[in-house]
């Protein structure tokens, strides 16, 4: 499956994805601070386990990250 997040195409070997799949994928070891939105629509986290992805959707992920 390929998919475009964050502008940029990447290709996974599962042919089908969820949310909190591709997550586990891109960001083992962070499941905190974590937005997540399939074609400008947030995704909340309560239906990150639930949400399929398909390779037409634009996937937007955002990282909280600490500084001052």
């Amino acid at each position: 499956m390929e998919l475009k997040i964050n502008n940029q195409h990447k290709q996974f070997e599962a042919e089908t994805l969820s949310v909190q799949a591709l997550l586990d994928l891109e960001f083992p070891n962070k499941q905190n601070g974590i937005a997540f939105a399939i074609n400008n629509s947030v995704v909340p986290k309560t239906e990150w386990t639930t949400t399929a992805l398909s390779e037409t959707d634009e996937i937007l992920i955002i990282t909280a990250t600490q500084g001052g």
